[in-house]
């Protein structure tokens, strides 16, 4: 009688499935607490544990859990982070577990999450940046339309300037390489850096010249954030265009109510790779060293928890864009209703731009933060007229060559 007792207890003994997020409380707790609590009334056969951490520690509470062979079944990752724990052999390909859900994700966030051939993520959601601009300081300098490329935008920024004394634009020069790969430039081929190229010098000639002309806004150009000085000086009526997520539209509303009157949007240029700019994909990773009984469990979870429903939810309350396409395509986010404001068309037009959203950065590089302070501080030279733009490329190319050939040969 015990004995069959116990066998019929361990036949409905409940798989654990402990999922991770990073800095999601206290905000999103009656989310993912609703979340979890209809999965397991829907699946009785199923405890499952939600962990917050805040962003900057998960990375090493990951590590410190695989090597302790105990993982969490899930864990929310950026990109950046995926081609690192992937490189280092600390993550499970998902492509089994996708399973029939995979073509309902959007092909770019899939593609973002593909390593050597191989996908290692569930998509949840990205992100993608609208153009704002001033309508007065627009027709102040002449101009009759927002900026289709970034030849457009950068022109516009000259003209600015020349005509009204303000700045017209500031991009996130922190990011040069960002804006290198979307313009169709290669940071790196065959492991070795190539953004001396001719093309790549023309680039930075272009913003040098604009930066001569008054047309980039000088506040943080070159910071690793400069985002908080182009809001507010778009708030303060300083800038004439800003490239940012549909959210800070809102802050405008909220912070600067004469700017935001005079606010119009337009989707961001995609540029000749047609990729958009601002994406910056989250995702859920299995861990390497999960027990294998679990995964089959695991990939129903992931499913449900990246769902077209789910992700649509959470997408609202976060201000965010879905990585599946039919919640990607819902009318929140692609109807613009009569009469509407900035805010609304901004939401709009970043819709329209989601599918061609990709996280844009070098892969399969250690240290790559070091590294491209290196390319910054040769951009900074060359756009403020420092240094020959050709030479310092040249330079910043040979610091990289000389640290990836190190990394080749160890």
């Amino acid at each position: 009688m015990t004995a069959a007792l116990l066998l019929s207890a361990s036949a409905f003994a409940a798989d654990k499935i402990e999922f991770w997020t990073f800095s999601m409380k206290p905000k999103f707790t009656p989310y993912y607490e609703t979340l979890v609590r209809n999965y397991e009334a829907a699946n009785p056969n199923v405890k499952v544990e939600w962990v917050d951490f805040p962003w900057d520690i998960i990375q090493t509470k990951l590590v410190t859990r695989i090597v302790a062979g105990t993982p969490p079944a899930l864990v929310n990752l950026n990109v950046p982070w995926a081609d690192e724990f992937a490189r280092d052999g600390l993550l499970a390909p998902v492509d089994q577990l996708l399973a029939d859900a995979r073509p309902r994700y959007l092909a770019s966030t899939l593609q973002d999450l593909t390593f050597n051939g191989k996908t290692y993520g569930f998509p949840m959601y990205s992100n993608v940046a609208v153009i704002a601009y001033n309508t007065q300081i627009f027709k102040a300098a002449g101009i009759p339309h927002a900026p289709r490329d970034l030849d457009e935008q950068l022109l516009f920024a000259r003209q600015i300037a020349a005509r009204t004394g303000k700045a017209g634009l500031c991009p996130a020069l922190s990011k040069i390489d960002g804006l290198m790969m979307q313009q169709g430039l290669a940071v790196i081929a065959n492991g070795k850096a190539v953004f001396n190229s001719p093309g790549h010098v023309a680039l930075i000639r272009k913003l040098a010249e604009t930066y001569k002309a008054g047309g980039l806004l000088k506040d943080a150009l070159f910071a690793e954030d400069n985002f908080p000085a182009a809001i507010d000086a778009y708030k303060g009526g300083r800038l004439g265009m800003l490239l940012a997520p549909p959210t800070a539209v809102k802050r405008i509303e909220s912070d600067a109510k004469d700017i935001y009157a005079i606010t119009d949007v337009a989707p961001a240029p995609l540029g000749p790779t047609g990729i958009a700019d601002g994406g910056w994909l989250i995702h859920y990773a299995v861990p390497k060293n999960v027990d294998a009984k679990l995964l089959p469990a695991i990939g129903k979870f992931a499913r449900y928890l990246t769902n077209d429903a789910n992700q649509l939810a959470f997408a609202k309350q976060a201000s965010v864009y879905p990585a599946m396409a039919q919640a990607a395509n819902d009318p929140f986010f692609t109807t613009v209703p009569p009469n509407a404001g900035a805010a609304e068309k901004a939401v709009a037009a970043g819709a329209v731009s989601m599918p061609h959203s990709h996280t844009l950065y070098v892969a399969g590089i250690t240290d790559y933060d070091e590294l491209r302070r290196y390319l910054v501080k040769a951009v900074e030279a060359g756009v403020t007229g420092k240094q020959d733009i050709q030479q310092a490329l040249d330079q910043a190319v040979a610091i990289w060559n000389k640290k990836l050939a190190t990394q080749r040969n160890q």
